[in-house]
């Protein structure tokens, strides 16, 4: 990652709770594997190569119980700032973690890239929109529609797996295929 010194620079705001629960849940129907989990390290490079500047990765986790150390030393040494919270039951202590940060970067310079699928960041996204580059990455499939639609506005969309490549291996999931990328010999 870029050492910064000064803008531009690029926020990517992890939301590590909804992007752990759409891959376990909706992609691999089971608690992910080692091998199955993103390489955060290819995001931060992902998005300097994109956008042409430095990034500084910000990664929201839930921490009502232990704080899973290996886990936030290994987001430290590839150069994210863990932000591990706690609230009471039942509160979305994420959400409203990344909320108050996409609110915080609009009084301050820099581009965001949100990684997220969920809708309850659409206010704060929409602020963010026409002053400043913005951008959402996921998983196309299950990116909240209002988000989507904000790529009228000029929001850039990238998929976690197709476009970041974050993944060691393939994930079985079910998408649209352009015709330009079918491959027959996928499926048989």
């Amino acid at each position: 990652m870029t050492e910064l010194t000064g803008a531009p620079r690029t926020y990517v705001l992890v939301d590590g709770e909804n992007i752990d629960a759409t891959l376990g849940m909706s992609i691999l129907g089971h608690r992910p594997a080692s091998e199955e989990r993103p390489r955060w390290d290819r995001l931060l490079q992902f998005v300097e190569r994109a956008w042409g500047q430095p990034a500084r990765g910000l990664f929201f986790l839930v921490a009502n119980g232990d704080l899973p150390m290996p886990f936030v030393q290994a987001l430290v040494a590839i150069g994210y700032r863990p932000i591990p919270l706690r609230g009471a039951p039942g509160e979305k202590v994420v959400d409203i973690a990344i909320q108050r940060t996409l609110a915080e970067i609009g009084r301050r310079d820099g581009d965001v890239m949100l990684v997220s699928h969920d809708g309850d960041f659409l206010p704060q996204i929409e602020q963010l929109c026409g002053t400043r580059r913005v951008g959402v990455i996921g998983f196309s499939e299950f990116r909240n529609h209002g988000l989507g639609q904000l790529s009228n506005r000029g929001v850039e969309m990238f998929d976690l797996e197709y476009d970041v490549k974050a993944f060691t291996v393939k994930l079985p999931r079910v998408r649209v295929i352009p015709i330009d990328e079918f491959d027959p010999a996928e499926f048989l």
